[in-house]
């Protein structure tokens, strides 16, 4: 039988585990293939990580990992893929926004041969009209600028993979990136589900502005140089601009005339220091990401392991995986472990 990784990122999520392991557990007994849970606990400030534990010291299927800080959802998938096992991998979230039970669904593609298989929010229950029409201006952005055309015109962050998929995305070491858009890029064949994505069934979600606003930025600088090609042409737009200005200025010098009013020279001063402001900016987006990378800090560290009969409360070399990710990186952590 195939083998199956569920990859499940955590974030204060205590209240919805219980349901989420038994909803997962109802769905694996009507297919036809061995799983494994791998939850990676974000830091979780509540109990995410002791309730957890309680599930895997009951069912061997669950392993559990937490991360040493707060790395965000991106970096604990990035975790749990690279410590996947099956022959494929579903990811998806915790907060029963995505129905465990379309699992089923992805299997069946992945069986006729699919090797990327994204479930596409046909819906949004419990979301704002504000916040709807955001995702979509983003994700038209990532499709018709960036040139990302293989991510869905209505977003998507559960979906399957194939394990040649997998191994294919633990050769990227990238620290600012997101992982939905790269597993979009690589490219392999892909396919789409339509599914509902329904309403959290308790808690508040730790997917804050701050946390979208970063995520679109690094979505847009780790696939694009349109940002600063952008900057070129503003650049060239405002010198031409600024000579016909003073080619005007002068023509009206030689007839005698001069130009007046100090309003005029200050609106100019004002556009043109903010249009540099920005491109600094710019720059300072893409710089600072170039320095980040240089410093090959690992992505995250692990502070504790539950499940597969062990617990681990340390950190480990195991946090080396979240700047390698490569196999024989895994097995080397592991010999240096045991």
């Amino acid at each position: 039988m195939p083998k199956l990784s569920i990859v499940v990122p955590i974030f204060n999520e205590a209240q919805n585990l219980p349901l989420l392991y038994q909803r997962l557990s109802h769905t694996m007994q009507d297919l036809e293939a061995d799983w494994e849970w791998i939850a990676v606990d974000d830091h979780s400030a509540d109990e995410s990580f002791a309730v957890l534990s309680e599930i895997a010291g009951r069912d061997p299927r669950i392993r559990v990992i937490r991360l040493a800080r707060n790395c965000g959802s991106h970096t604990a998938i990035t975790c749990g893929l690279q410590h996947a096992s099956g022959d494929c991998a579903v990811v998806l979230a915790a907060d029963l926004q995505d129905p465990p039970e379309m699992i089923q669904q992805l299997l069946s593609e992945w069986r006729l041969g699919k090797q990327v298989v994204w479930a596409v929010r046909e819906q949004r229950e419990g979301e704002t009209l504000i916040t709807r029409g955001l995702a979509r201006a983003f994700y038209f952005i990532m499709r018709h600028i960036v040139g990302l055309r293989e991510m869905p015109a209505t977003g998507a962050d559960y979906l399957l993979i194939d394990r040649r998929v997998i191994d294919g995305f633990r050769q990227f070491g990238e620290c600012n990136v997101s992982v939905m858009a790269l597993i979009g890029w690589m490219g392999f064949h892909q396919t789409t589900i339509p599914y509902t994505k329904q309403a959290r069934a308790s808690g508040r979600s730790g997917w804050t502005l701050e946390k979208k606003l970063k995520l679109a930025v690094d979505s847009i600088t780790s696939f694009t140089y349109l940002p600063i090609r952008l900057m070129s042409y503003v650049g060239a737009t405002v010198a031409l601009l600024g000579f016909m200005y003073a080619g005007v200025a002068i023509s009206l010098a030689l007839r005698g005339h001069s130009m007046q009013g100090w309003a005029s020279l200050m609106v100019i001063v004002l556009v043109l220091g903010g249009i540099q402001m920005l491109m600094m900016g710019v720059l300072g987006e893409y710089l600072w990401r170039a320095l980040d990378e240089s410093r090959r800090r690992p992505r995250y560290l692990i502070e504790a392991e539950a499940g597969e009969g062990k617990a681990v409360s340390k950190s480990s070399p195991v946090g080396l995986l979240g700047r390698t990710g490569t196999p024989e990186a895994r097995e080397d952590v592991f010999e240096h472990r045991s």
